[in-house]
């Protein structure tokens, strides 16, 4: 039967292959088909993570330290409890044999069950407890993943598979980078999430939001995925395959006419040059930007770096993976931002719990409350600005003291190489994100005290406008065209011009072709996106005329209707 969601749209394209789905646990787990001859191995698999996972919370139960509350022992003794019932010990085994599934995917079907019973149970104590058995679920999970005989070994997507899933965090599409997927698509998310930001840079038709998505779609079901519209078409019919397979060429099309822009000077049509760079989040996107075009890095993201892993990377991992991007781009400026952990890029085994993480303990906040582990990236940084333009990114400020700290750690961090005999950059430059209305607000101290400003426009709308970005039930609040964010990044442009500082955009704004033109206007002059953008982006660049620009930018800060500022906006791109 064929059928259509409706989602966000939160990269362009489009894709047409079989759905591979995904379990929608913290943990993401596959779903794979497994040979009748594998059953009883699989099933040994099984046993042998419940085993593991046994002795660890028995030697946990054997070696409770003397001050530690009662609390602890009763905790794992619950979670023993659990784990010795044979609804999680015998079923899931039942399930491997009669769906011929691996042993992570019926454990998962399992829980489901039983959180689902949880949820009935009046007791609001008992209903809470549910907790434990997703905490020990996935301890189980956790040692099957780390079997290598896992069924996965013998049975992964094939090239160009949808991904399915109710979510995915930015850690687990970075995992999936390995994988040829053609698309993913998510029950939930925003457009402007940290994994719809990952999902982009992979240069794929992506959707979020589609609610039901994960549950609706059978494995190896044929999908349409439109990018563009934020639509997914479930087993199309002929005639329908046979119109986006057209769409898909002309897409493709279009895309390999923009590749003769890659060598082409970026400038406005009166000669203004205009900076694009790329925002990159492993060293292998490297390839990715140069093939594009790009005048440079302008955003490293350096927390995916520490993502999927459950030890912090060495100071001489840092610096290997910071000296291989500064040497990759020849000469071209890097831009290195300190880590961003915190919200929804979270360390594996965090003991912080935060109601609120995108308001918490995350970005520039993290690394001063962790003064050991942001010196080594400090000193990472700079060893590796000996090996090319690299410069220093501080995520998230939001007042003096926080900037303060910083630059006496840089210091710190300078004197120790100095000591050590180290060769750095000892005029690298300092800048700052400005993505807090705070931050915007009160510019004069950041520019006064900074080499350069770069805009993060995605959580500068997000905590200007009160939305949070990772939430599909808000999702259809956050507007870029709001008054009040186009005044704070107008605002902000001009700050940085009357100081004489470089600022650039480098949230998801910078890569949307509708609002170059406007941000031309505002007088931006550097832009940092993802590299897939980067041609698009050019092209426009190519065709606008800043005067022309700039007085239609000019009437836009002064609407203050949605309908003014849409045909504002629209005379803007037709210019």
């Amino acid at each position: 039967m064929s059928f259509t969601l409706q989602g966000i749209a939160v990269s362009s394209g489009i894709a047409i292959g079989r759905a591979h789905l995904v379990s929608h646990a913290q943990l993401e787990v596959p779903h794979l088909e497994i040979p009748a001859n594998r059953i009883e191995q699989e099933q040994a698999r099984f046993d042998t993570a419940l085993t593991r996972v046994r002795r660890e919370l028995s030697d946990l139960a054997s070696d409770i330290p003397d001050n530690a509350p009662p609390e602890f022992e009763a905790f794992l003794n619950v979670h023993l409890m659990i784990l010795g019932d044979e609804t999680l010990a015998v079923t899931p085994k039942t399930l491997i044999a009669s769906q011929r599934c691996n042993a992570e995917w019926a454990l998962k079907q399992q829980m489901d069950a039983l959180l689902a019973q949880f949820d009935e149970i009046d007791d609001p104590y008992l209903r809470s407890r549910k907790t434990d058995v997703v905490q020990v679920v996935e301890r189980v999970l956790a040692a099957l993943l780390l079997d290598t005989t896992s069924a996965a070994t013998v049975a992964t997507p094939e090239d160009g598979s949808i991904l399915v899933a109710h979510d995915l965090s930015p850690a687990d599409v970075i995992l999936f980078k390995q994988h040829k997927f053609a698309s993913f698509i998510t029950d939930v998310g925003g457009t402007t999430s940290h994994t719809a930001i990952v999902a982009r840079s992979l240069g794929i038709p992506s959707i979020v939001a589609l609610h039901h998505a994960r549950r609706l779609v059978r494995e190896e079901e044929l999908l349409i995925v439109d990018g563009t519209h934020g639509v997914v078409i479930v087993n199309p019919d002929e005639t329908t395959l046979a119109e986006y397979r057209l769409r898909q060429e002309e897409w493709d099309l279009e895309r390999q006419k923009l590749r003769r822009l890659k060598t082409t000077r970026s400038a406005t049509l009166d000669g203004t040059r205009i900076e694009l760079q790329a925002n990159i989040e492993l060293p292998d996107d490297v390839a990715q930007a140069k093939d594009n075009g790009a005048a440079g890095v302008g955003l490293f993201r350096t927390e995916f770096l520490y993502l999927n892993r459950r030890d912090l990377p060495t100071e001489d991992e840092q610096f290997e993976a910071y000296r291989r991007v500064a040497e990759d781009m020849e000469g071209l400026p890097v831009t290195i931002r300190t880590f961003d952990l915190g919200a929804d890029k979270a360390l594996l085994d965090t003991e912080r719990v935060s109601t609120n993480p995108a308001l918490g303990l995350r970005a520039i906040r993290l690394c001063l409350a962790e003064p050991l582990m942001f010196f080594g990236q400090l000193r990472a940084i700079l060893r590796a600005s000996a090996y090319g333009k690299v410069k220093i990114l501080v995520p998230m400020l939001s007042g003096v003291h926080e900037l303060n700290q910083t630059l006496h750690l840089i210091d710190e961090a300078k004197r120790s190489l100095d000591q050590d005999g180290i060769r750095y950059d000892p005029a690298i430059p300092i800048g700052g994100m400005i993505e807090i209305p705070a931050a915007a607000l009160s510019l004069g101290i950041f520019t006064r005290k900074l080499d350069f400003l770069s805009i993060g426009t995605n959580d500068l709308i997000q905590y200007t406008l009160a939305i949070d970005r990772t939430d599909d039930a808000v999702a259809h609040l956050y507007d870029p065209l709001h008054p009040a964010v186009l005044q704070l990044v107008s605002s902000i442009i001009q700050g940085a011009a009357k100081a004489g500082k470089p600022v650039a955009v480098c949230g998801e704004m910078a890569g949307d072709t509708t609002l170059t033109r406007l941000l031309l206007g505002f007088g931006l002059r550097q832009f940092s996106m993802h590299p897939a953008n980067l041609l698009s982006v050019k092209q426009i660049v190519l065709k606008s005329d800043l005067v022309e620009v700039a007085n239609l930018a000019r009437r836009m800060l002064r609407a203050e209707e949605p309908e003014k500022l849409y045909a504002l906006l629209a005379k803007l791109n037709e210019a």
